[in-house]
């Protein structure tokens, strides 16, 4: 069999090492060891990890690379940014929010990104974030898959047009209904923009993803209605849940009993780690709290998370580089998931969790998969997080679409000073 393109002596995130991956007509067709076939192209990956893209299950394109337009978050809190988004939205245009959403594509496609979903504020009666972001969803389609959330960034019911404009953003084409309870009026206002954001969603068969108890208010409980209505409505597996930070200042007791309904109506949960370590806990002075949702409890009640990346450059967050291995690596390091499986379930959270909560089909590095791929220069996805791995190659139906060189900076694991010769360089030097 001829192949379009196949990478030779990989190593795979589950451990299997060595093995060859061919690809035609962008599937993924053989994955074992010893492959000898003609190929169009031939990589040796040599004994470098190779993954499916990476999956961010969070984010804002609207307002991304916005930075400073028209002043800087001065306070650095939730609210201030919220603000901020305001005086933007009315002066910027459909074309100034493509262009800088499609620098943002390319940056995250050359970080080995190959799926985001991004909220789209739709509490601007002229929907400029929707038109943008629409048109930047087909224009990216060959190479990076965009899901839209209808996201009604003031509150739908605090918000006079947001209704109207949330189902104006549906009909053209947005596919996933959001909310942010949190930010309503009331604490029943908020329970009640739940039960009527699910009721929509249930109506037109779509997906929820709900910025939900973004917060460090104990008394923050959304995530309990969003759980209840999930089960009422049947909508099992298709709801999510962003943020959750509230959980990081809930008593135990009532934890008890709330992780058990997110569980049994199988949400999914999407922290947001460095984002919300930034923001979360600007009220407290000693101690203070991490802002970040309880991750492992989560995870042990068989709930399926996905780290989120949210911000890059905006009202919000100033820094950010479309790295999701960042991304892992805070979220790690807050949730003090220290063992070698812990470590290597982050990098699952930016991978096939988050793959999971997008219904991504075809997703991973096996037989039958699309030929979607990334080649790290690491052995396994624990070194991948600590070296925030360079991507040396970016795979998209069996083509490569973007490269890197690779880095020698921090190889020397052994304790030997100096740099590495690349000429000289073999992967399993690095320890």
């Amino acid at each position: 069999m001829e192949f379009d393109l196949l990478l030779k002596n990989a190593n795979l995130p589950d451990g299997q090492t060595g093995v060859d991956i061919g690809c035609a007509n962008g599937m993924i067709v053989a994955v074992e060891r010893g492959i000898n076939a003609e190929a169009a192209e031939v990589i040796d990956a040599g004994g470098y990890l190779v993954s499916p893209p990476f999956v961010d299950p969070h984010f804002h394109m609207d307002a991304t690379l916005s930075l400073g337009t028209p002043r800087m978050n001065v306070s650095g809190t939730l609210l201030e940014g919220i603000a901020l988004w305001g005086e933007l939205k009315p002066v910027q245009s459909v074309d100034e929010i493509v262009t800088r959403a499609l620098r943002y594509c390319d940056l995250a496609v050359s970080m080995g990104i190959g799926s985001i979903r991004s909220h789209v504020d739709i509490c601007d009666d002229e929907l400029k974030g929707v038109e943008a972001l629409l048109d930047v969803r087909s224009q990216v389609a060959s190479y990076l898959d965009l899901q839209l959330v209808g996201f009604p960034q003031d509150g739908v019911f605090r918000d006079p047009t947001a209704q109207t404009n949330l189902l104006r953003a549906l009909d053209m084409g947005v596919e996933i209904v959001g909310g942010i309870p949190h930010f309503e009026r009331t604490m029943q206002d908020g329970a009640r923009s739940v039960t009527y954001l699910c009721e929509l969603a249930a109506e037109r068969g779509l997906r929820v993803d709900m910025h939900c108890d973004e917060s460090d208010d104990p008394m923050s409980r959304h995530v309990e209605t969003l759980a209840y209505e999930t089960s009422r409505l049947g909508l099992e597996g298709r709801v999510t849940g962003s943020h959750l930070t509230s959980m990081h200042s809930m008593d135990n007791y009532y934890v008890s009993k709330l992780i058990p309904l997110m569980a049994e109506a199988e949400l999914h949960a999407i922290p947001n780690p460095l984002i919300n370590i930034m923001l979360q806990g600007r009220h407290d002075t000693y101690p203070k709290r991490r802002g970040q949702t309880r991750v492992p409890e989560l995870r042990e009640a068989g709930i399926n998370i996905g780290f989120g990346s949210d911000c890059v450059m905006d009202p919000w967050y100033s820094l950010g580089r479309g790295d999701m291995l960042d991304v892992a690596n805070m979220g790690l390091h807050v949730a003090q998931l220290s063992s070698r499986k812990d470590m290597a379930w982050c990098f699952d959270a930016v991978t096939e969790n988050s793959a999971k909560i997008m219904g991504l089909e075809g997703y991973g590095v096996r037989k039958g998969c699309k030929a979607n791929m990334v080649l790290l220069q690491a052995v396994d996805p624990i070194e991948a997080i600590r070296l925030r791995a360079t991507r040396l190659a970016v795979i998209r139906a069996g083509k490569v679409i973007s490269r890197t060189q690779a880095s020698y900076a921090a190889l020397n694991l052994d304790g030997r000073p100096g740099t590495v010769d690349p000429a000289q360089y073999a992967p399993k030097n690095a320890g």
